[in-house]
């Protein structure tokens, strides 16, 4: 397994990267209230902004086998509020210490944990000292169900040591149902 970080994914290999990212994906457009997959459009704008860094996982064969994104630039991230991270922590903001990860997109055949372990390791080591914080963000199927987090804390507290995990925010969905005599018929 080769991990390759590149600043642009352009032609055949973005074709091939909209594939391996929407397959990883395709589950969470039915399992989460808020979209968390991208369109192909916004996912060609992010492929092609230089301020995110691309990092893919290659096979020893040459395939595609992960592919994940990764940033200092907030506001390259239009679903993120780079105000929050600016109130919040200042310093860090302004510093650029703070890194998102857009997402983590392992093909489902193969060595899927070992990929994404490799994946994130990588991102740590491309932040370098300029690293204090990583963020993610996560449905809940993703959460509670998958237990992303916790994974990821145990990958980067063996990896790298003491590494503090802390909720950041949380947004719930609530819908309020009316009985069916209040409704009219379909």
């Amino acid at each position: 397994m080769r991990i390759e970080v590149v600043d642009l994914i352009d032609g055949q290999l973005l074709d091939t990267a909209w594939t391996q990212y929407s397959e990883a994906f395709s589950g969470l457009r039915t399992t989460a209230v808020q979209r968390h997959v991208m369109h192909r459009d916004e996912f060609d704008a992010m492929m092609t902004d230089r301020r995110v860094r691309k990092f893919l996982a290659w096979s020893p064969q040459g395939e595609l086998h992960g592919l994940s994104t990764f940033t200092n630039h907030l506001d390259a991230i239009p679903l993120i509020s780079p105000d929050y991270f600016r109130a919040r922590f200042p310093d860090r903001y302004s510093a650029r210490q703070i890194w998102y990860v857009g997402f983590v997109a392992v093909h489902r055949e193969g060595r899927q944990p070992q990929i994404f372990e490799r994946l994130i390791t990588a991102m740590r080591h491309h932040g370098g000292d300029q690293l204090a914080m990583v963020v993610i963000d996560v449905c809940r199927l993703n959460g509670e169900e998958l237990r992303l987090p916790d994974a990821v804390g145990l990958i980067l507290r063996r990896r790298f040591g003491d590494v503090r995990r802390d909720r950041l925010d949380e947004q719930t969905y609530w819908g309020y149902t009316f009985p069916p005599d209040q409704i009219a018929a379909a």
